[in-house]
């Protein structure tokens, strides 16, 4: 049974590690991630994920392994920014206040599609020009929802979180693992 990680993202390539888990192929699908008209954060996520995991070509046997993380102040999608000043607009608009992070993951085994999400909740602090100039000049904003990465430089600027570190991060461990056993590839096996 071959395990298919689509997504590109090295930091779900490594929590995956973290579960002694190495991907046996790694496709990141190609689908428009553009949010529907009025559609909400969450289900939005979970759509993502869903057509994530339904884009990647597999085999009968294998199973898919796809995530979305999204960034949710109130119904407003925080995408990933265009540019550095999309990023220092989606910085300062979290700067202060809490907003929500969902990680929609979803896997596939031929027809069966098994998802679930991950609810987290953030705080960022009000970020100075010193702190916002700096972190843009990093790069790290690139190609995160929201602008930043919890696991970077912008863990500076989160004093509290309620939910699940990973999950911020873009893989919530606890519900891969479980999703991945409830399809049938065995997560817990000793070699």
């Amino acid at each position: 049974m071959r395990l298919i990680l689509g997504s590109g993202s090295p930091r779900r390539k490594e929590l995956l590690a973290g579960l002694g888990i190495v991907p046996n192929l790694i496709l990141p699908p190609d689908i428009d991630e553009d949010p529907r008209k009025g559609e909400l954060p969450r289900p939005y996520a979970a759509r993502l994920a869903a057509e994530k995991a339904r884009a990647v070509p597999a085999g009968p046997e294998d199973v898919v392994l796809c995530a979305d993380t999204t960034v949710a102040l109130g119904r407003r999608i925080l995408g990933k920014p265009e540019d550095a000043g999309q990023a220092a607009e989606f910085l300062t608009l979290l700067g202060g206040r809490r907003h929500e992070v969902i990680t929609a993951i979803a896997v596939r085994k031929g027809d069966r599609l098994l998802s679930r999400e991950s609810l987290s909740v953030v705080k960022m602090k009000r970020l100075s020009d010193d702190e916002l100039n700096a972190y843009l000049a990093s790069g790290e904003w690139q190609g995160k929802a929201g602008a930043y990465g919890i696991q970077g430089l912008a863990g500076a600027f989160i004093p509290w979180i309620s939910g699940s570190f990973t999950g911020i991060m873009g893989l919530p461990v606890a519900e891969t693992a479980a999703l991945l056993s409830a399809i049938g590839y065995p997560v817990w096996r000793q070699e």
